[in-house]
């Protein structure tokens, strides 16, 4: 049985008015590829400026150019979430150049498959720091220089569906429940100044940093998805634009699934063969780095 093609690109129905987020000043990390740039494409044709962080200045570069071809008004710099120091310099320097910042969409990640056994101490440091450190140090610098003092903000953390477990990413599903976590914590600590904290957990989206985990694998997870397909980029963006806009004013604390029902299904993990029985990993890199 073949993937089904889903409703994406320019396909996509017009659900999102293009004033709906006028005046509204939105960062997006690892805005420079995949369900980042495409969550950025989205929030612009809404009326947003946009900041976009990432640590690949020519990505950006390029997403930059494309959006402001369309129009839509776009600041970007080099930005290590890792790196505290340079979450707070890039928070300032979108303050600087904005004056404020309405909307934070925390994309920016990256993991690799591997049985938890061969994982690696300075492996397991690489992600945490990266997928929950990082979203960490980013959330802290926005809330704390801009929405917090304005009262008023929208957070979303792009996470991934870890609602059953993460077999073959132990680093990432354990960091993606801590962020998980975090935004149901931070949803309520920061009620009181009129922020909304939510996340989105995609499932299997196909993005470019997806297929390099192979056909083979990407197939047999499809046949476990009850929409039979992979999920686009762009329908990940849509929740994200969702939780984001005025429409979801009265909602904080939540997860919001995107992926074809895949965790009310599957196995994900071969449980019934041994060790030595198992694939092999399928190769892999960073996701959403941008």
């Amino acid at each position: 049985m073949t993937e089904q093609s889903g409703v994406s690109g320019r396909q996509r129905p017009g659900l999102f008015a293009p004033d709906l987020l006028r005046g509204s000043v939105a960062v997006v990390t690892g805005g420079g590829s995949g369900i980042g740039l495409a969550t950025a494409e989205l929030l612009g044709r809404c009326g947003a400026s946009l900041a976009l962080a990432g640590r690949s200045v020519e990505r950006l570069e390029a997403a930059a150019a494309r959006m402001a071809g369309a129009g839509i008004e776009v600041f970007f710099a080099s930005c290590d979430i890792r790196e505290s120091a340079q979450t707070e310099e890039f928070a300032k320097l979108v303050l600087e150049r904005f004056g404020r910042i309405d909307i934070l969409v925390n994309n920016a990640g990256g993991q690799f498959p591997t049985p938890a056994e061969d994982l690696t101490s300075k492996g397991w440091d690489a992600v945490i720091r990266t997928n929950l450190t990082g979203t960490w140090n980013m959330t802290r610098a926005a809330a704390v220089r801009a929405m917090i003092p304005a009262r008023s903000g929208r957070i979303v953390n792009v996470i991934a569906d870890v609602e059953r477990g993460f077999p073959g990413m132990v680093h990432t599903g354990a960091a993606r429940a801590g962020v998980e976590n975090m935004t149901r914590t931070l949803a309520v600590e920061w009620a009181g100044f009129g922020l909304a904290v939510n996340a989105v957990a995609p499932g299997v989206i196909r993005t470019a940093a997806v297929s390099k985990y192979g056909e083979p694998i990407l197939e047999a997870r499809r046949r476990e998805i009850p929409l039979r397909r992979l999920g686009a980029p762009e329908e990940v963006a849509e929740a994200v634009c969702f939780l984001a806009s005025p429409a979801a004013a009265y909602i904080t604390g939540v997860t919001l699934a995107v992926d074809g029902g895949a965790r009310l299904a599957g196995h994900r993990w071969p449980i019934e063969l041994g060790p030595d029985e198992r694939p092999a990993a399928a190769p892999g890199g960073a996701e959403g780095g941008g």
